[in-house]
């Protein structure tokens, strides 16, 4: 019992450095490589048909076994649930920008890439600047035979800008 304190302290110390130790760390790679430029086109495209309702579009960018995790509405399986999804809740009602600078980058050798960043989304028929509120993203992005696809989304930390 006498080295639980340590313990503890060590614990606790650990848990309010970790934090800036991440704040500090690299934020991926840079603008200027090939692969962030490719995961940025990506991911403009893939918005481009979220905001336009393009669902075949959207629906062949993203994995028939997607995985998809949203803080506020859990776990959603599967390329058809998105589709259905994004044409029932989002399709006229919602507009998603990346906002500027957020965006980082990283390779996954073998695989892909992971793509994080903050989201803004706004109404689409309103005036610029109504804004719903934000959240942080993890997308991960697989090359399979030379087509890049969305194989697990989480979205979450989905809040309002103080409306």
């Amino acid at each position: 019992m006498k080295f639980l304190f340590p313990k503890l302290l060590l614990a606790a110390a650990l848990a309010v450095s970790a934090p800036h130790a991440i704040a500090q760390s690299n934020q991926g790679l840079p603008p200027a490589d090939p692969l962030y430029k490719t995961i940025a086109k990506l991911d403009a495209t893939l918005f481009d048909a979220y905001n336009r309702c393009d669902l075949p579009k959207l629906g062949s960018m993203v994995s028939a076994d997607l995985e998809f995790y949203h803080d506020q509405t859990g776990l959603s399986l599967g390329r058809q649930s998105l589709v259905d999804g994004v044409r029932n809740n989002i399709c006229g009602k919602v507009h998603r920008e990346l906002v500027p600078g957020s965006l980082e980058v990283y390779p996954i050798k073998g695989y892909g890439a992971v793509e994080i960043g903050i989201h803004r989304f706004t109404h689409p028929n309103h005036p610029e600047g109504d804004i719903m509120g934000e959240a942080k993203f993890i997308h991960v992005w697989q090359l399979r035979e030379g087509v890049w696809q969305v194989t697990r989304v989480l979205s979450f930390d989905h809040h309002s800008l103080g409306q």
